[in-house]
């Protein structure tokens, strides 16, 4: 049960958005700009980045959220990602999105950790100034994000493929500022 009361039926973060409109709209373009706005990084890479971070944080519904949104923006399965989020080192991607998602795990954890040599292997496997500070930036947000839903305890679909029409949805129409937030975007 949610600490505050939030409106039925909207899960995760999108009670929370209905329930303060004034602090969806920047939240919300926060979230367009990292997610889906101009970038070199495709939005599934930067989703796959929202859902390792929220996986880590252990933040249910933005990791089953953020890990469909990818699935759907890459075209993969949402075991695809799981695999991903299991074992970066081993999964079937970039060494540069690899050394992206470390960067991005470090921030989770504290972003201290983020060393000179993390950054240095993700230049070498041809990341950008600006690809890393997008990522660090994801990535901190994300741990806010993850902190807002699971601090006041919202609640959350429990069945796994509830997540897929959100993926979906969240991949096509983005994060976008509304002026009345409802439903799950």
């Amino acid at each position: 049960m949610a600490h505050i009361q939030l409106p039925a039926g909207l899960p995760g973060i999108t009670g929370l958005l209905a329930v303060s409109p004034e602090t969806a709209r920047p939240l919300r373009a926060l979230a367009e700009v990292l997610l889906h706005g101009p970038n070199s990084l495709t939005p599934g890479e930067r989703e796959l980045i929202a859902a390792g971070v929220s996986a880590q944080n252990d933040c249910r519904f933005c990791a089953l959220s953020h890990g469909a949104a990818a699935a759907a923006n890459l075209d993969v399965s949402y075991d695809w990602v799981r695999g991903v989020q299991a074992n970066v080192a081993t999964a079937a991607i970039s060494e540069k999105l690899k050394s992206l998602l470390d960067i991005a795990g470090k921030v989770a954890q504290d972003g201290k950790l983020v060393a000179a040599e993390d950054v240095a292997r993700a230049r070498a496997a041809g990341a950008s100034d600006r690809e890393i500070h997008d990522t660090v930036l994801i990535a901190a947000a994300f741990c806010m994000y993850n902190r807002y839903v699971d601090g006041l305890a919202t609640w959350q679909p429990e069945d796994p493929d509830d997540y897929r029409e959100m993926g979906v949805h969240m991949a096509r129409e983005g994060y976008a500022p509304r002026d009345a937030p409802s439903g799950a975007r």
